[in-house]
């Protein structure tokens, strides 16, 4: 299989499977990471996901360019039908990116469309298609200009040089960098402390920060006072103010 899906408890684990070809995806592997993705985003069991590269040397690489050739129909004739390879990723549920390796072309981009990116030290970061005459085509330019300073996007646009890990961190283009024996470790606690917290109060965090994002701030802060007033009188609300009374965990069902 392209991709192997695992769920542990409340979290869910997408591993990208291609290892011997630096878990690049050909389209049979586009597929089934799409019906994983929509399964997942259904499910009510999964509150996070966690997705990475098998192998050591690589997390993804983007689309196998051997065997994904250029489709029999013009693009105009799909372009208002066809959703973009990274839509099943459009979720409010957090998924964090655990890079292992190269996160190359198209690999990059799908880790930008990831909510944390906690790197591997041996991990490296470009978004390289200027070279071979082409363009970040699933949201790259886009994402990677909201991720990191514009002045630092454009040279890794323009230039299609890669970068560090360190580097990665130092402009915030990952939010941690571990030593690669601890990433998986690393990245399961993270998803399993986002886990115990209240599902619909974490989707209505991830919601207010992607919107509002791109909002004015006015605009910006009406959408969380919405968003709050729909968790007011929430169960989980209620179960989080009661478990702290009581000093004990708090038992969350996602109500």
């Amino acid at each position: 299989m392209g991709v192997l899906y695992n769920k542990e408890g409340y979290v869910a684990y997408i591993t990208l499977n291609r290892p011997d070809q630096l878990n690049a995806l050909d389209p049979d592997s586009w597929k089934e990471l799409h019906e994983i993705l929509r399964s997942a985003k259904a499910d009510p069991e999964v509150r996070v996901l966690v997705m990475t590269g098998a192998g050591e040397k690589s997390f993804c690489t983007g689309s196998d360019l051997k065997k994904s050739m250029p489709p029999a129909t013009s693009f105009a004739s799909t372009y208002f039908d066809e959703d973009n390879l990274l839509a099943p990723m459009e979720m409010w549920k957090p998924i964090i990116c655990a890079i292992n390796g190269y996160a190359i072309g198209g690999g990059l981009e799908m880790a930008l469309a990831c909510d944390i990116r906690i790197a591997s030290e041996k991990a490296s970061f470009g978004l390289s298609e200027v070279k071979v005459g082409s363009l970040p085509g699933l949201g790259g330019t886009q994402r990677l200009i909201r991720a990191i300073p514009k002045a630092v996007a454009m040279r890794m646009l323009l230039t299609g040089d890669r970068v560090n890990a360190q580097e990665a961190y130092r402009i915030g283009l990952v939010s941690d960098v571990v030593p690669a024996d601890k990433l998986m470790e690393t990245a399961k606690a993270m998803a399993e402390k986002i886990a115990s917290n209240a599902p619909l109060s974490v989707k209505a965090a991830k919601q207010a920060v992607v919107i509002g994002g791109d909002l004015p701030v006015k605009q910006g802060s009406q959408l969380e006072g919405l968003l709050w007033g729909i968790l007011r009188d929430s169960e989980d609300r209620i179960e989080g103010r009661v478990a702290f009374a009581e000093k004990r965990p708090p038992q969350y069902k996602g109500k």
